[in-house]
């Protein structure tokens, strides 16, 4: 559990603390620099109901559902557009939707993929469905403005304010305006690493019982393949046998590329998006961070070179188009909630009385000794519960989408992108109806209304 004092330090913010005593609170010593800033006056910015910090698609359908329920709602998004990994990753395809019957993640999180899906003209079925990023930013776009939702991109948050112990006052964003406390009578935390609840206090679990986390992969697209020639092999996956990742592995010449992971998706004319390869990281450690997306371009680009050398008819007029803004992180922090989801639950296809939604992921854990479970039968899915929503110790905050309470093989399943909208909707509804009755506490919401409000709003339990 990460300490005030010692985030302070590691971020470098204990002269901004002896700036700004009421806003950040720590004993220093006045410095010269302190004095400097002491002439400065931070801006406050307290005109909103619910603050959202991430914009991905957990803080997009919560913002959406919030703003829904009457609450004026602003997102906090560090990037310049929203959705996530879903746009500014570049990941190249939705996990399924359906249960091999039927879509179960329904509400805000079928309308954004039926959406998006329009932006992929040659795309069938609803189950691995490949991604047009640009199409998908203005999906989502446009889902949050539809309830007047505020955005502000290029924004960070740099630091929590606490009114106690319980309850947060004030974020501190650092963006192109200095530095501005926002306040609001609640906060979502969809930051995908629990910034906010771990730096409000909570506790929190993180990687398997050594500490290990999935190792990232940095998405990247290649474009000018040969289309016919595409069409042919129709992928170079490594469930096709005579797939271009064996030689290119074989070779020893691409030494960055270390296993058989490679998925494609044909994403547009000539264009095919991958999520391959793998690079150790760290996402709560800015230095681990960095060192992993210079390591992925690299990767990216050894792929290119890969396949244009064992697969020349598809791929030797091929360049690297894109390669991610954003690291594409499968685990990191796991916030201690009311409840926590196990293996055990989604082996057992539990339910909940408090359940908000529907999972059917399979365990999907990137581990070289990860155990393999079987994946659920056609219609089978399990329930999640709002508990693992609710962080132990706060009372005016959520957590949505890959940041929510789990256990490590559990995290495989709800981490991936059609959950995590589910789980956004669900503590957006919850905050807009807390907002309406005037008792701001996480803990106490009417979980029979909030129930019947997301039936309402077409969600499945």
């Amino acid at each position: 559990m990460i300490k005030r004092r010692d985030f302070l330090k590691k971020s470098g913010m204990i002269a901004m603390a002896a700036a700004f005593p009421g806003i950040i609170n720590a004993e220093v010593e006045t410095t010269e620099e302190s004095a400097v800033l002491n002439k400065n006056k931070i801006k406050v910015n307290n005109q909103w109901d619910v603050i959202v910090v991430g914009g991905g698609p957990a803080g997009c359908a919560a913002a959406t559902a919030a703003a829904r329920e009457g609450a004026k709602v602003l997102i906090i998004e560090s990037t310049g557009a929203l959705g996530g990994m879903g746009t500014s990753g570049l990941l190249n395809a939705w996990c399924p939707f359906t249960d091999k019957e039927k879509i179960i993640y329904k509400g805000i999180a079928e309308k954004v993929f039926m959406e998006a899906k329009k932006g992929v003209p040659h795309a069938r079925g609803y189950d691995w469905v490949p991604i047009n990023t640009e199409y998908l930013k203005v999906v989502y776009d446009d889902l949050v403005m539809s309830q007047g939702v505020s955005v502000l991109f290029f924004s960070n948050m740099a630091a929590v304010e606490m009114k106690n112990k319980e309850t947060v006052d004030a974020i501190i964003v650092a963006n192109k305006a200095g530095l501005t406390a926002y306040k609001a009578k609640l906060f979502i935390d969809c930051t995908g690493d629990g910034d906010l609840a771990v730096w409000a206090g909570a506790d929190f679990d993180m990687g398997d019982d050594k500490g290990d986390v999935q190792e990232g992969s940095l998405c990247f697209a290649l474009s000018n393949i040969d289309p016919y020639e595409f069409s042919l092999i129709g992928t170079v996956q490594s469930s096709k046998k005579d797939s271009p990742i064996f030689k290119i592995i074989e070779s020893g010449k691409y030494n960055l590329i270390k296993d058989y992971h490679i998925n494609d998706k044909y994403a547009g004319p000539g264009y095919l998006a991958f999520n391959a390869g793998h690079v150790k990281v760290n996402s709560i450690d800015p230095a681990s961070l960095s060192s992993a997306m210079i390591t992925g371009r690299k990767i990216a680009r050894q792929f290119q070179e890969g396949l244009a050398e064992y697969e020349p008819k598809t791929f030797a007029s091929s360049y690297l188009a894109a390669t991610a803004a954003l690291m594409g992180v499968r685990e990191s922090r796991r916030i201690k909630c009311d409840y926590t989801f196990t293996l055990e639950d989604w082996l057992d296809r539990k339910e909940f009385e408090d359940g908000i939604g529907r999972n059917s992921y399979y365990i999907d854990v990137h581990k070289e000794d990860a155990t393999k479970y079987p994946k659920y039968g056609k219609g089978e899915s399990h329930g999640i519960p709002l508990r693992c929503l609710l962080p132990v110790g706060l009372k005016n905050v959520f957590v949505a989408g890959r940041c929510i309470s789990t256990d490590h093989y559990a995290h495989g399943s709800l981490r991936v992108m059609p959950p995590a909208l589910v789980t956004g909707e669900a503590v957006g509804t919850a905050a807009g109806l807390i907002y309406k009755a005037g008792t701001i506490d996480v803990h106490s919401i009417d979980v029979t209304r909030l129930r019947i409000r997301l039936k309402e709003m077409g969600q499945l339990l």
